[in-house]
């Protein structure tokens, strides 16, 4: 057994705090922007374009993960209290929003550069789950997305959150959804017969797996519980994800001959 006794504040810098979370944003996506170019991406073209694609990429995972937030999980609050959808520190980030976000803004970058967009989509679907580890490992640390209660050895108590010991699901998390789905990926990538846009929707299916299993040992957001008989919002967003990757799958397969990045 385990207590959750971590300081969610990594240092001060002039009485300034910078937090484990904040750190997970921006180590994912140096460690991720690295991968891709140093890695994944052998067009030369294509590298000179992904050098501004970055900066779509921040604001969509920024804008799309905060409004997602608003929208999905605590839309009534922020209905009432506007100003504070910009005060990101306070309050939480959404994956399933900055997914949206990060399609949506890459959308736009490939349309201005007349290019694929499941060239970029791919890119940011194998290395994505970098980010999504830091993202999980500081969950845990902040003591936050906290799992159901268990009897299992490998619990652990937050104390900032009750005394009762629980399933380390942030942990399950990173598990899953950074370290198999990484792995996944990049096999899937690294396949002689690879086709642009497989990576994009396989993701979306694996992700969207991971997540749903993962949640069956979290416990469901406070502000909204269960939608449906024990179906948490997680589960619900990311059941639709699946879908959507299945219908891309469908559509791609059969008109995407194989090519590399």
């Amino acid at each position: 057994m385990f207590t959750n006794n971590f300081d969610p504040v990594a240092f001060e810098i002039f009485s300034l705090s910078v937090r484990w979370y904040s750190l997970a944003y921006i180590f994912g996506i140096i460690f991720g922007w690295l991968y891709c170019k140093k890695i994944l991406i052998k067009d030369d073209i294509i590298q000179k374009l992904f050098e501004d694609y970055i900066s779509y990429l921040i604001i969509g995972i920024i804008i799309g993960g905060r409004l997602g937030y608003v929208i999905f999980y605590n839309f009534s609050y922020f209905l009432n209290n506007p100003i504070e959808i910009f005060m990101i520190w306070n309050g939480g980030m959404s994956f399933h929003g900055g997914l949206i976000g990060i399609i949506i803004t890459t959308y736009l970058f490939s349309k201005k550069n007349k290019t694929d967009i499941f060239i970029f989509l791919d890119l940011v679907s194998i290395a994505a789950p970098i980010g999504i580890l830091f993202g999980r490992i500081s969950n845990f640390i902040n003591g936050e997305l906290v799992g159901k209660v268990t009897n299992s050895n490998w619990g652990v108590f937050f104390p900032d959150y009750d005394d009762k010991l629980r399933h380390p699901s942030q942990l399950y998390e990173a598990f899953l959804e950074g370290i198999i789905l990484f792995i996944l990926m990049n096999l899937i990538f690294f396949n002689k017969n690879y086709k642009i846009g497989t990576c994009s929707f396989m993701f979306l299916i694996l992700y969207g797996c991971f997540r749903i299993t993962s949640e069956i040992f979290r416990e469901p957001d406070l502000q909204i519980g269960y939608l449906f008989g024990y179906v948490s919002m997680g589960m619900f967003l990311s059941a639709i994800m699946i879908l959507i990757g299945f219908l891309i799958y469908f559509k791609r397969n059969d008109e995407t001959k194989s090519q590399k990045i």
